[in-house]
C-alpha cells in the first residue's frame, strides 16, 4: 500500500475549505482502491492537507487521470504548487 501527503495553501477560508471537502466526500468514497483518506487543516493559516492510503501504486496512477483529481486546485482554490510526498506503508499498528 502506498500513502499519499498531499499539502496546500488555499484562497479559500475554513469555512468553504470544509465545504468544497464535504461535497466531494461521496466521491472519494466511491473508489475502491483508496482505503482511507484523511482531511487536515495544517498548522499555517490556510494550509490544509489530504493523507490518502491507496491499494497499489497503479490504483493511485489511475486516480490521477480522474475528473476528481484533475479538479482538486480549482475546487480549492490553490495558491501555487501543492507539495507532494508518497511513502510506502511497511505494516500497520492495527488491522
Amino acid at each position: 500500500m502506498l500513502m499519499q501527503f498531499v499539502q496546500f495553501e488555499s484562497a479559500l477560508s475554513e469555512k468553504d475549505a470544509i465545504r468544497v471537502a464535504e461535497d466531494r466526500i461521496d466521491q472519494y468514497a466511491a473508489i475502491p482502491a483508496l482505503k482511507q483518506k484523511y482531511y487536515m487543516k495544517l498548522s499555517a493559516p490556510n494550509h490544509y492537507g489530504g493523507l490518502m492510503i491507496w491499494e497499489s501504486p497503479s490504483a493511485m496512477a489511475e486516480f490521477r487521470e480522474t475528473e476528481l483529481a484533475r479538479t482538486i486546485g480549482d475546487a480549492y482554490k490553490v495558491v501555487g504548487a501543492p507539495k507532494v510526498d508518497i511513502y510506502e506503508l511497511m505494516f500497520p499498528l492495527r488491522k
